[in-house]
């Protein structure tokens, strides 16, 4: 099968600028074509954390083809973190961002077990760092 796996992951929010700013922050995003979308040449503003690449939606105007309104805080994300889950408990904690559960064993898509921490970004998606790191 061809299939190699995901190119990105769309999430729709309230606020862009809020949106940006947190996955910048909390992830060390880093944006690719903001100066498009910021001259509405482009519908999404793309974020890259570390090798994946989230495209941001603004609810107000959804990109084509969306045959429904996506909604705001419906993601799931999980994000793996290199090292230590407590370094993760720690950069949550120094962006003054609520952990909501954890650290609990997850098990990661190679079957590694890990511990994870969950948190929300500014529109509600839950958000989780898995590290398989001792």
């Amino acid at each position: 099968m061809p299939v190699r796996g995901l190119d990105h992951v769309a999430i729709t929010c309230l606020d862009i600028e809020a949106t940006l700013s947190f996955y910048k922050r909390v992830l060390g995003a880093t944006t690719l074509y903001e100066d498009e979308w910021r001259a509405g040449k482009i519908p999404v503003v793309l974020l890259e954390v570390g090798e994946s690449r989230m495209s941001i939606h603004d609810a107000a105007s959804p990109a084509k083809p969306h045959a429904n309104l996506p909604t705001p805080g419906s993601e799931d994300v999980c994000f793996r973190f290199d090292g230590p889950i407590a370094e993760a408990q720690a950069q949550l904690a120094a962006e003054s961002v609520e952990v909501i559960e954890g650290p609990v064993p997850r098990p990661a898509a190679d079957g590694t077990l890990g511990q994870s921490v969950y948190f929300r970004d500014p529109d509600g998606n839950l958000l989780e760092f898995l590290s398989t790191d001792g």
